[in-house]
């Protein structure tokens, strides 16, 4: 007879994400089957630092007392763990970091791997890549916090062309390497470029500048598997906002969202099809939540989420439910893939 395989369950992270991780996390705890599964919680500070809780601890009253530094933290995972559940969410987390570090220890690990994160991350690398196969992006402009200094009238002259070649004044601006729309605003205007840009530059050293999708549809669509792979949604996005903002996203009440968007089958079919090609491009591997804008008679790629949410008002596990695969069956199968990636069974030794 084998043991339960030892799992845990990484989730906080420095990163202005913290907060959803630990619901996103908590919520894997949860899920897990007792019978297969010893899930334990390890909590990672905004201050960097670990925190490990015994196996069926709840993972929201994680204590900071007697967290381990990263490399204390690094020993006891490797002594502890047979498989790391990643919950994490935007840098260090969801950027190849934390892929890399649990590379480097020999763990494994759910979800896509060090380079998959590390493009999915960033904006315009990920634009840049599907952009050159021929996968459709709304028009977008790199801005550097470099360049900013150095010519701020240089740039804002760009975005203005930008705004005038899309025919509409409205730029998104966003951290070009985070996530949960942090960092994100709506500028309506050429007099609000400026702040909307050190917003974004307060979360790190370069902004992607988006021309803005008037009226658009904002439909994601989940992918799942690592060869085999299984496409579900396309769902829909109702914010209750100007835009899908952070609170948008994460406070309950504020938007609507289907796992099961009301399009025709040649859109559903298309969405489909761009959403893998996204995946396969970027060499996902596990999960990603693919996102697009759907302004009238268009279709855009916006964005891939490589560990996208798993609060309980998240759409990714929401549209696999809606396919017919559970929570519970979604998170046990995510481990599964993580195991045969690094070429292991899913129980751990007698």
């Amino acid at each position: 007879m084998t043991s339960r395989l030892r799992v845990a369950i990484l989730l906080g992270g420095p990163s202005a994400e913290h907060d959803v991780s630990l619901v996103s996390g908590a919520a894997v705890v949860r899920a897990l089957d007792r019978d297969r599964f010893s899930p334990f919680p390890v909590r990672i500070g905004l201050d960097g630092r670990w925190s490990f809780e015994e196996a069926g601890a709840d993972a929201g009253a994680a204590a900071d007392a007697g967290s381990l530094t990263l490399a204390e933290a690094l020993e006891r995972l490797a002594a502890s763990a047979d498989v790391a559940f990643i919950a994490l969410h935007g840098p260090f987390g969801e950027d190849g970091t934390i892929q890399a570090i649990l590379e480097a220890i020999g763990l494994p690990y759910t979800g896509a791997g060090v380079a998959a994160s590390a493009v999915g991350m960033d904006k315009p690398l990920f634009k840049r890549l599907v952009e050159g196969l021929g996968l459709p992006v709304i028009p977008w402009l790199e801005v550097s916090r470099a360049r900013w200094l150095a010519d701020w009238p240089g740039e804002l002259a760009r975005l203005e062309e930008l705004a005038r070649s899309a025919g509409d004044a409205r730029l998104m601006v966003k951290p070009a390497a985070n996530g949960s729309s942090v960092g994100m605003t709506l500028a309506h205007d050429a007099d609000e470029r400026t702040l909307a840009l050190e917003e974004a530059f307060a979360h790190g050293p370069r902004a992607i500048v988006e021309a803005y999708a008037a009226d658009a549809r904002e439909f994601e669509l989940a992918v799942l598997g690592s060869d085999d792979l299984e496409v579900f949604g396309p769902g829909e996005i109702f914010p209750g906002h100007e835009f899908y903002d952070y609170s948008a996203k994460y406070e309950e009440g504020v938007s609507d969202t289907t796992p099961r968007a009301d399009v025709d089958a040649e859109t559903a079919d298309r969405l489909r099809h761009l959403a893998l090609a996204a995946f396969r491009a970027v060499g996902a591997e596990g999960m990603a939540r693919v996102d697009f804008l759907a302004p009238p008679g268009r279709l855009f790629l916006s964005e891939i989420n490589t560990i996208p949410g798993f609060t309980p008002i998240s759409l990714y596990p929401a549209m696999v439910e809606a396919g017919g695969i559970s929570f519970a069956e979604l998170c046990a199968r995510l481990i599964d893939l993580g195991l045969a990636r690094a070429g292991k069974s899913g129980a751990s030794p007698p």
